[in-house]
């Protein structure tokens, strides 16, 4: 693949422990970050949002994102999370500290959106669906006070997740549903939105239904991410067959830096994500298809940088369905 692709993961949870070497609790590495990063950036990544899910980590993913200038970060409440709003005592407190810290964090350039936030029907043992659903609505509450878009979670919850959105759709500029893995239907209830966007990643790519669902999203309305450190294009992937890049991986108990950590996942590996979708396509471009993912991210998430040159290009004539 040509080394002028450029790409924006969307998704990285750079907070997490296994970032830090640390993993089920117990220290097999150092904290790596920087090596992690050095490799996205050679792999032709030119910007990463740091995802923050709970009040605690969208402080540390801020921390985090001032560390570099191509770093960026998100601030908001996981819907798995959202029993810490109760929690805390004084959840009408907790959000204003929360919309405290995203202003602080915009003043400072580098929050640009409000999240992850919405619905995980899946995963109800850790908070049930009436706390997720109010506090779901409580984040448009932050994204019209401080006019940024959305990073937006959706599992096993189309249909409210969707009755919310369209609730409050005149509350938030754009957003993009992340590490999308729905049906077909699924997909389609999103793209009736035409502020919202899909991410992919390793995860929306794992089985042939996946990738028919993938055909069916316009690259006009997709981003491209990681979720690092989950989500990893595994060899029994269906979209493995269109993967060209690889990197040299070493188990954790034998880490050394210049080694992706095996089954974990980091930001560099987007550019796998990005050949999957060319290939799923049929697109032999991944060039343009790149620059298209950009526009769409730089749009939502960057839009004081939005490159005139991409514009043109796009206005051209040589879009890609």
């Amino acid at each position: 693949m040509s080394s002028t692709v450029r790409m924006i993961d969307i998704a990285v949870n750079l907070t997490d422990n296994m970032f830090k070497g640390i993993y089920n609790g117990r220290q097999y590495h150092v904290a790596d970050i920087p090596a992690v990063l050095a490799r996205a950036w050679s792999a032709g990544v030119d910007r990463i949002i740091v995802t923050g899910g709970s009040l605690e980590e969208s402080k540390e993913a801020l921390a985090i994102a001032e560390t570099d200038g191509r770093l960026f970060c998100t601030v908001g409440v996981h819907p798995t999370r959202c029993k810490e709003f109760e929690e805390s005592g004084d959840p009408e407190k907790h959000f204003q500290t929360l919309v405290s810290l995203a202003k602080e964090g915009i003043q400072k350039g580098k929050v640009v959106a409000v999240g992850e936030c919405g619905l995980d029907y899946d995963r109800l043992q850790f908070c049930p669906s009436e706390t997720q659903k109010k506090y779901f609505e409580k984040q448009f509450e932050l994204a019209e006070a401080v006019k940024l878009p959305m990073f937006l979670h959706m599992r096993a919850a189309a249909e409210d997740f969707c009755n919310i959105l369209a609730q409050n759709k005149h509350r938030f500029s754009a957003g993009v549903a992340h590490s999308f893995t729905g049906s077909a239907e699924d997909r389609d209830k999103l793209l009736s939105f035409d502020n919202l966007f899909i991410g992919v990643n390793g995860c929306s790519l794992k089985t042939t239904e996946n990738l028919d669902v993938l055909r069916g999203i316009p690259i006009e309305r997709m981003m491209i991410e990681t979720d690092s450190p989950y989500c990893g294009i595994k060899n029994t992937h269906a979209g493995i067959k269109f993967v060209k890049s690889v990197w040299p991986s070493k188990k954790k108990e034998k880490y050394e830096p210049d080694s992706t950590v095996k089954d974990r996942n980091e930001p560099c590996i987007v550019r796998q994500v990005l050949e999957v979708v060319a290939g799923c396509k049929g697109i032999g471009d991944a060039e343009h298809l790149s620059k298209t993912l950009y526009h769409n991210t730089c749009r939502v998430f960057f839009p004081q940088d939005l490159d005139t040159a991409a514009d043109a290009l796009l206005e051209s004539g040589l879009n890609i369905q």
